[in-house]
């Protein structure tokens, strides 16, 4: 069975310099997180993922250990390039940014006591919140096509959003237990005839 993804009808990156560039382009539109312009771009724009690979990529950069956007566009230039691929979005993604955060470094050590400067960055905050829960929201589509049924998923997603920001649990656990129980509650829906 071939991949979904790498089928002629399916809109792929030109070369790794399109990668590159692509993914260079996403890390600059990204400010407090690029998950939504990722998904905006690779799904919307590109369609390079259809939405229920984006979430089932994105579920998985989540758990893996390092930067989850970074982990995600390793996987989409692993996708259609292979290891050079992976290399080619990472380094898309790291390049152009690196350059830009060592030069804001420098001006903000200057400016990061300015009372402007600080109520700049608290407004952000709202923003980059706003940008996450419009992101989930957009994405809640996928969950139609999940094993478990939308409304167990939409459960399992508020407990887990109710075990970090109110309780307070740490993320390792609700990830531990939580993805674990979901993992294996899949796994014996998947199982069955």
């Amino acid at each position: 069975m071939s991949d979904p993804a790498l089928t002629p009808q399916t809109p792929r990156p030109a070369s790794l310099a399109d990668l590159f560039f692509s993914f260079t382009w996403l890390a600059l539109q990204g400010f407090g997180g690029v998950l939504a312009v990722v998904q905006r771009e690779i799904v919307e724009r590109k369609r390079w993922l259809t939405t229920e690979e984006f979430v089932e990529d994105w579920a998985v950069a989540q758990i893996m250990p390092g930067p989850n956007v970074m982990n995600l566009s390793m996987m989409i230039g692993s996708r259609y390039f292979g290891l050079r691929g992976a290399l080619a979005a990472l380094a898309g993604m790291l390049t152009v940014p690196l350059i830009i955060v060592l030069c804001l470094a420098i001006v903000y050590s200057h400016f990061s006591q300015n009372p402007q400067v600080i109520g700049a960055l608290r407004g952000m905050s709202a923003v980059t919140a706003g940008l996450i829960i419009a992101t989930g929201l957009k994405l809640s589509s996928a969950l139609r096509l999940h094993p478990m049924g939308r409304a167990k998923a939409i459960s399992m997603a508020a407990l887990c959003f109710i075990s970090v920001a109110w309780i307070r649990i740490p993320l390792f656990y609700v990830l531990l237990v939580l993805g674990g129980t979901c993992w294996f509650w899949v796994y014996h829906i998947m199982r069955k005839p």
